[in-house]
């Protein structure tokens, strides 16, 4: 396991881990950085079609464990969720800095993310869905709840395309930093 004061110090640098081809661990930090401002998420029209029909329930940290254990399966493909990065990110919930939003349909869960949360900084770190759209509509709440908690900065890590659908852009790292020492220096409840 990742000692939790070394995630923590990380994260505040700008850098993350992930496991690589035989489980070691690397350290990140991308140039340039996937981001996605709060204030220009652009919800697509489908998906909100999708959020009015209902039907789904939208919690946070109801199951850590099951979120992050499901992130981790990707049929087909490796992944860089290890046992060791479960038990590290695990660590985190304990201790109130890695949250889950959790998308369940007739209580059970269809769909889901994690990340850490420093400051009024979000990391997004992984995703998942078992039904269509269910890993989207985690990150409208994300950004809801983000947005009305006074959150300033959504790192994504990467810009994939679906997440520029959403409005995600990528900046210079050192452009990265400065945002993420702002966002550092104040608090907000997750």
């Amino acid at each position: 396991m990742i000692d939790p004061a070394l995630l923590v110090r990380a994260y505040r640098e700008g850098i993350f881990p992930m496991a690589v081809e035989g489980g070691e661990i690397a350290w990140f930090s991308p140039d340039p950085r996937g981001i996605l401002p709060l204030d220009a998420f652009h919800l697509p029209d489908r998906l909100a079609r999708v959020l009015r029909r209902g039907g789904v329930q939208i919690e946070a940290d109801r199951d850590f464990e099951a979120v992050i254990r499901a992130c981790a399966v990707r049929p087909g493909e490796g992944t860089w969720i290890s046992e060791e990065i479960v038990q590290s990110y695990l660590a985190l919930h304990r201790l109130g800095l890695a949250h889950s939003v959790e998308v369940r349909r007739e209580g059970r869960l269809v769909g889901g993310l994690y990340g850490v949360h420093l400051g009024a900084a979000f990391f997004g770190e992984s995703m998942f869905h078992v039904e269509p759209d269910a890993s989207k509509v985690a990150l409208a709440a994300l950004v809801d709840r983000l947005t009305r908690r006074g959150f300033r900065l959504l790192d994504v890590q990467w810009l994939t395309p679906h997440l520029e659908r959403f409005g995600a852009v990528e900046i210079p790292r050192k452009r990265y930093l400065v945002a993420l020492k702002q966002a550092l220096a104040s608090e907000c409840v997750f």
